[in-house]
């Protein structure tokens, strides 16, 4: 691993007031990546746990479904990975890349969808890459263009595009990056995409990341060809060495670290190609948790919370549903200049685009996203917003889609969801609630029990017995309190009498209704009975 990460790293001057910070414990090892004191990217790995996204598996086809267009691999794990048809032809460069033509470039045979189960039939063996983690009760979802991400490039073994990032945007640079793509010797068949990372870098890092990669991809070619599958041939590196190579760039102006030996680990890391660069790497000794003294762990805290405030008063409410997340922006106590109320709206809706973009990074959340805005008369402050939030994006590693906002005052947004959310990572369903976020209130409570002991009277042969109802102590405060009078009337109707005991180990909606004489439960429609 030293060696594979000495010869990724170069470095130049590094930028301002970026930190990148480890906490490793005996369970967890977290890091955070701070723009300043504000907290942008939080991941977490734990103990016996492990990222397979851009992890290669050698897999073998156990079903194809012709109606999903898909088929079922078998990777080794419990469940079998679904990989669509499209995801097995190869691939074209998304709109995020500019594609370079070279000269040795040969035209391949075209493939489409109809080819693909002739090419891969069921019991075949077929190289894939794991593109999105099992989440609930989906497994991972894979597909067979291969791609290997260095420090400044990206390797695809298995197609032979060359492709420039167009997030680099000065004209002179990308034809400087240009010419050195075109001067480096990739073997047939193989491409590469220059990554953001590569805006300013000499040729000579090129040439150094491409050996690795290529070095890299002879060890998985030797693995998946004498290997049975399913077999993993690739495992995407741990999460620290992942920040390393996705983070650590110029813009990072210190590294600090709560454990010593990690801290050697990443100072040889990137030691022995920028002495300046060992220099950034620090190891934090004080007595105060590190994520505490930096006011991390405040920041991670409010990433849970339903409700998040702007600097202006405003706030937003984040609700995530299976099908998507919506977000309502509202003015709160942002009250503005009574004179200029499209001026107080216009800057709420500035700030919400801002804190929205850090918080589905920071939450680690996507699929479909609408973000109700605060109505806006005027189409030029709109577009302000929409270019806010699509410049904001821009920073995020998952791929994200940004449409304008509509006559209703909705901007409907796409994030690429490749691992559990956030939540989902550290948090499991309420048994209380059972994952509802609400319980039923005690009057609710109430008024269901009366029903039920209504068609308990009403049984035949049931008028004149005697009832124990064993309820949760809330409940039970408001039906000696408020409902009492109700209750003596429903005993003198039905010429019965109710015994009325808690306990607090019942949820609040269970209730039990005993026949005193006999001591047998009653089982009848209504409340939870478990």
């Amino acid at each position: 691993m030293l060696d594979t990460f000495k010869k990724l790293f170069g470095f130049s001057n590094a930028g301002e007031g970026n930190r990148i910070v480890v906490n490793c414990e005996p369970l967890e090892t977290r890091v955070a990546v701070l723009e300043g004191k504000t907290l942008e990217e939080y991941t977490i790995e734990r103990t016996g746990q492990s990222n397979i996204v851009g992890s290669i598996f050698k897999g073998r086809v156990k079903n194809i479904e012709g109606g999903l267009k898909a088929m079922f691999v078998d990777i080794g794990f419990e469940k079998n990975a679904f990989l669509h048809f499209w995801d097995a032809i190869p691939a074209a460069l998304d709109g995020g890349l500019e594609e370079i033509k070279r000269s040795s470039t040969k035209k391949r045979k075209r493939i489409t969808s109809k080819d693909i189960p002739e090419i891969y039939p069921v019991g075949s063996e077929v190289l894939v890459q794991v593109t999105k983690g099992p989440i609930g009760n989906k497994g991972p979802r894979v597909t067979t263009n291969i791609s290997l991400p260095g420090r400044f490039m990206v390797l695809m073994p298995l197609n032979d595009q060359f492709g420039i990032s167009r997030k680099i945007d000065d004209p002179q640079e990308r034809q400087r990056l240009r010419k050195i793509c075109e001067r480096l010797s990739v073997p047939e068949g193989m491409g590469i995409i220059m990554r953001t990372v590569c805006q300013g870098k000499r040729a000579r890092f090129f040439v150094r990341d491409l050996r690795l990669l290529l070095d890299q991809w002879e060890e998985i070619d030797e693995k998946q060809r004498t290997g049975r599958a399913p077999l993993c041939v690739f495992q995407e590196p741990g999460l620290v060495e992942r920040t390393v190579r996705d983070f650590l760039t110029d813009e990072v102006a210190e590294v600090l670290c709560d454990e010593e030996e990690m801290t050697e680990t990443m100072r040889d890391l990137v030691g022995s190609i920028s002495r300046r660069a060992k220099k950034r790497i620090n190891y934090y000794s004080g007595k105060q948790p590190i994520f505490d003294k930096l006011g991390v762990n405040r920041q991670i805290e409010n990433a849970f919370h339903r409700q998040v405030w702007l600097p202006c008063g405003g706030y937003l409410v984040i609700d995530e549903t299976e099908a998507m997340i919506a977000v309502d922006v509202n003015t709160g106590r942002n009250k503005g200049n009574k004179g200029n109320m499209d001026k107080m709206i216009l800057e709420t809706n500035l700030e919400a685009a801002d804190e929205v973009a850090r918080q589905l990074k920071l939450r680690n959340i996507g699929g479909l996203v609408v973000v109700d805005f605060i109505d806006m008369k005027g189409r030029k402050d709109q577009m302000a917003v929409y270019r806010r939030m699509r410049d904001r994006v821009r920073k995020d590693k998952a791929k994200t889609q940004v449409l304008h906002i509509s006559q209703l005052g909705l901007m409907e947004m796409t994030r690429q969801r490749l691992n559990e959310s956030l939540t989902e990572s550290v948090m499991e369903p309420c048994n209380y609630c059972r994952g509802k976020g609400t319980v039923k209130s005690t009057m609710t409570m109430s008024v269901e029990l009366q029903r039920r002991l209504n068609l308990v009277f009403q049984r035949q042969g049931d008028r004149g017995r005697d009832l124990i109802v064993v309820v949760h102590p809330d409940v039970m405060h408001r039906l000696r309190t408020e409902d009492d009078a109700i209750l003596v009337d429903l005993e003198r109707r039905n010429a019965g009498r109710l015994t009325f005991r808690s306990d607090p180990s019942y949820h609040r909606e269970q209730v039990m209704i005993v026949d005193a004489a006999s001591g047998e439960e009653i089982k009848v429609g209504g409340p939870r009975e478990d």
